[in-house]
């Protein structure tokens, strides 16, 4: 216990996992800990009076048990036995000797049962300094390695679209980090790995190198922070070389599209809004890889479409021909889904974790390349050109794997059978002797006849002696000087000889020695593969690069996709556009109806797109942020036909939600998400707004969706393409007042009191917003349908003196009168406006300078302001100011 105490004291914060024989025994918290989340049976220790909680299981269930407590996001170390038992026992030692073998934590994993197939793995470096962030990020599963220096906001961005299992940052900076970075896995470290030139000297030393300017980072001081804390976490962890971690790049955010959590999980590009899983997403519909590798490199692409044209229209390059080249694109799609992991399999190989098997897997996997590179030869496009340039096949690595394994490796280790007989003489010859014994003894004991011309010669064995030579009396004279006489009989002599003693060495410990020979092998074998490291990585990134797109070219040809026009331009014009997942969603015989949109900064740069709820509305939203999504992806897209211009950031406003952890109700939330888009938008942007002001009174919701659609209108900064969709229907208004402001609706048809959705987007406002109707779609009760009708009617009347209803509604309830008193408070405020102006207005009318002013009186005289709505009012002082500001001029 005392040598548990102490290994756990080096190692706080984790769950420790301590090998007693054949079993894995953890103690006190962490026994309570694992018994709870693992189901495992608490008990205590056996020794009188010692009630210390006990919890472990079979050691060779590790494989099982440990995933499980870090996909829980535990921290688990695991302490081994460093010697056999025996060893100790035959020191004189009573205590095995132990030490932590691995730390496996969320980030620093490489277990196939925590990681996910086609997802990176990241953990994650912060390192605050000022108004600048420095960052780094590596999956260790796959040698990816990123470094950057970016400003809080930024920071945010690249976090959630990387989602890292586990944020590593110093122990000072616990009150000061942004509330948000808790939301994360956050291990906090030793503040002492963060300061002086600690980090920078770790990654020289690492990559063996005299500088960074080689990575192009030597300027990210705050990075390189980052970046040496990370490797020294992972190395304390790992306990074992990164040599799989060769090269460091700087994160480029400026050459991606920026995506901010909400608009991620708005257009559901990976996650569901409902189930949170994948399914109903749109990687579910695009990924038709073949490889892990180019599953994940596939999720990459989505969270960070292109902003550079020359890279968008390569990629399209590439499809269309993989699209075109039916047949071609089915071969490359049956030679990749037979391509292994090469990523992970090379990095467990540096780390010294891969199986047989799985170096198996991996030559079988680079055995499949120079037939894709066949196939590539037929291509030109420069992407795919570049693709089979990059492919390499490393001859001397296959042969070697070849010669050294069998055909079928066993899955462990322990038991031997994976190294190929020829390949080792030694263990064929321990082999030959563990499988053949008698037969081994009986040709020595021939060779030895032969050599000695005695022809009685025999060998035998006892457990006194071992393997011995027996010659009798008549032939002692024969006998050689190298004999050694061990025992005298009646009728004869026994011998030994260091050659047998050797022999019998082999033969008694041949099946052992064979398996530790196999083990030595294997371990060689792996610091070889572990220096091929790169170029397996690099052929990696080609296949995931090649999966990737013809994964594309397939979704394309399957459903009907189109390439799109990408331009530097202002316009997005796309014609029978369909939502990418609805669509295959829908029910069997059910059509989904396609939309043209057309949106663009110098014409129609806001689209207030109005109709009822069900009507269709948020999916044309989302179908269009989409669209462009998947063409500056580089993938065609669903529509007869799109022209997208490029677009440097996508802002989504859709849904109601609350954080109430936060205190912040679904009105503050609603509220945030556009602050976020009025303070980050640009001209370049697209904006898609579903709904502004509904968590508020009609009144106050109705302000801020005209105030916003104006701000978006006029101020130059912000003056991104934009739809918006609203049941505020006096929002068509503005279409009068702005030049390029644009009204569409969503059609339906009402037929004997009830509608039906026609799904098509047409020009021109909706006059109202079928609520009414729609409630009575869900079903509620018939005598609430008929008295809201009741109510509706008075309210359009502008008569709040409701009678009582036939049912439960009450005059004068509590909803009722404030309505009214907003009502009333809205008519005073027209009339105070038009009072506070009067004075002024009369001695410019008595003055009759100007026609325009005439023209003004008479639109006064003709207003009844007890008749007018808010919206009215306001629309007659803007036509007003605008008369009386042509007469000034």
């Amino acid at each position: 216990m005392r040598q548990y105490q102490q290994i756990k004291e080096e190692h706080p914060g984790t769950i420790l996992l301590f090998r007693v024989g054949d079993f894995y025994e953890t103690f006190s918290d962490d026994a309570v800990t694992i018994s709870r989340e693992l189901g495992i049976t608490l008990t205590r220790r056996n020794n009188a009076g010692d009630q210390t909680p006990l919890a472990g299981f079979p050691y060779h269930a590790l494989e099982s048990y440990l995933p499980r407590l870090v996909k829980k996001g535990y921290r688990v170390a695991v302490c081994d036995q460093s010697e056999d038992p025996a060893q100790a026992k035959a020191a004189g030692r009573k205590l095995v000797n132990r030490e932590i073998t691995e730390v496996v934590t969320p980030g620093a994993t490489l277990s196939d049962k925590v990681l996910d197939r086609n997802r990176n793995n990241y953990i994650a470096s912060v390192h605050p300094s000022g108004k600048v962030y420095g960052l780094a990020y590596a999956d260790i599963s796959t040698g990816e390695f990123a470094v950057a220096e970016l400003p809080q906001k930024e920071l945010q961005n690249v976090l959630e679209s990387l989602a890292p299992s586990e944020i590593l940052i110093g122990k000072k900076h616990k009150q000061t980090i942004p509330q948000w970075l808790n939301e994360y896995v956050v291990t906090w470290q030793e503040d002492w790995i963060y300061e002086g030139n600690y980090g920078y000297d770790v990654l020289l030393e690492h990559f063996k190198t005299h500088s960074l300017k080689g990575f192009g980072v030597e300027e990210l001081a705050e990075a390189h922070v980052s970046a040496g804390a990370l490797l020294h976490y992972v190395r304390e962890n790992q306990r074992a070389s990164l040599g799989h971690l060769r090269t460091m790049h700087a994160f480029e955010n400026s050459a991606y599209m920026m995506l901010d959590a909400s608009t991620k999980r708005n257009l559901e590009l990976i996650t569901s809004l409902q189930q949170g899983g994948s399914e109903g997403t749109l990687i579910s519909i695009l990924d038709e890889t073949g490889t892990p590798m180019g599953g994940r490199m596939l999720r990459k692409w989505l969270m960070r479409p292109l902003t550079k044209l020359p890279d968008i229209r390569n990629r399209l390059q590439a499809v269309e021909v993989l699209y075109i080249r039916h047949d071609m694109r089915q071969q490359f799609r049956e030679i990749l889904k037979d391509i292994g992991d090469l990523e992970r399999l090379v990095s467990r190989v540096c780390v010294k974790r891969a199986n047989a098997r799985e170096l198996k897997q991996l030559n079988e996997s680079l055995g499949r390349i120079p037939d894709l590179k066949k196939l590539l030869s037929d291509f030109e496009e420069p992407l795919l050109s570049e693709i089979n340039s990059q492919l390499s096949v490393p001859d001397d690595l296959q042969e070697r794997l070849e010669a050294a394994l069998v055909d079928d490796p066993p899955a462990g280790l322990r038991d031997g059978g994976f190294i190929r007989d020829g390949y080792s003489k030694e263990l064929d010859e321990l082999r030959e002797i563990a499988s053949s014994g008698k037969e081994f003894i009986a040709r020595i004991q021939k060779e030895m006849v032969e050599r000695t011309q005695i022809p009685s010669l025999k060998l035998g064995y006892n457990k006194v002696f071992g393997y011995y030579i027996e010659v009798t009396n008549a032939h002692k004279d024969k006998v050689p000087d190298d004999f050694i006489r061990k025992q005298t009989l009646v009728n004869a002599e026994r011998y030994i000889t260091p050659e047998l003693k050797e022999i019998e060495e082999k033969i008694l410990s041949s099946e052992e020695r064979s398996q530790t020979l196999e083990q030595e092998l294997f371990q060689e074998l792996l610091d070889y593969v572990a220096g091929f490291a790169e170029p397996v990585q690099n052929n990696a990134d080609a296949l995931a690069r090649l999966d990737c797109l013809q994964s594309l070219a397939e979704v394309a040809y399957r459903y009907n996709y189109v390439k799109p026009s990408v331009t530097d331009g202002t316009e997005i014009d796309i014609s029978g556009g369909r939502h990418p997942v609805v669509e295959r969603f829908l029910p069997q015989g059910e059509p989904f109806i396609p939309n043209d949109v057309r949106v663009d900064s110098e014409s129609d740069q806001i689209l207030v797109i109005t109709g009822p709820n069900m009507a269709g509305k948020s999916i044309i939203l989302r179908q269009t942020g989409l669209i462009v999504l998947l063409a500056q992806t580089g993938s065609f897209v669903p529509a007869k036909k799109a022209r997208i211009s490029i677009v440097d950031k996508i802002f989504t406003r859709v849904g109601a939600s609350d954080n109430l952890a936060a205190g912040e109700s679904t009105f503050l939330v609603e509220m945030n998400e556009a602050a976020n888009i009025l303070n980050n938008a640009s001209p370049k942007s697209l904006i898609l707004l579903d709904e502004i002001g509904r968590g508020t009174s009609t009144f106050d919701g109705l302000s801020i969706a005209w105030s916003l659609a104006e701000y978006l209108h006029n101020q130059p900064a912000v003056a991104a393409k934009t739809l918006f969709a609203t049941h505020y229907h006096e929002l068509n208004e503005l279409e009068n007042l702005y030049e390029r402001i644009v009204n569409y609706n969503v059609q339906v048809k009402e037929h004997k009191g009830k509608i039906i959705f026609l799904r098509k987007l047409i020009k021109g406002g909706a006059d109202h917003s079928y609520g009414i109707q729609v409630a009575a779609m869900a079903g509620l009760p018939e005598l609430v349908i008929h008295r809201a009708r009741e109510i509706l009617g008075n309210l359009e009347s502008h008569s709040l003196d409701v009678t009582r209803s036939s049912g439960t509604l009450e005059k004068g309830t509590s909803a009722e009168k404030e309505a009214g008193a907003k009502k009333k408070a809205a008519r005073e405020a027209v009339r105070k406006t038009e009072k506070q102006s009067a004075v002024p207005q009369m001695s410019l009318f008595q003055a009759e300078l100007d026609p325009n002013l005439e023209t003004v009186k008479h639109k006064l005289e003709g207003t009844d302001p007890n008749r007018m709505t808010p919206v009215e009012a306001l629309m007659l002082l803007s036509e007003l100011k605008r008369i009386l500001e042509n007469s000034e001029s």
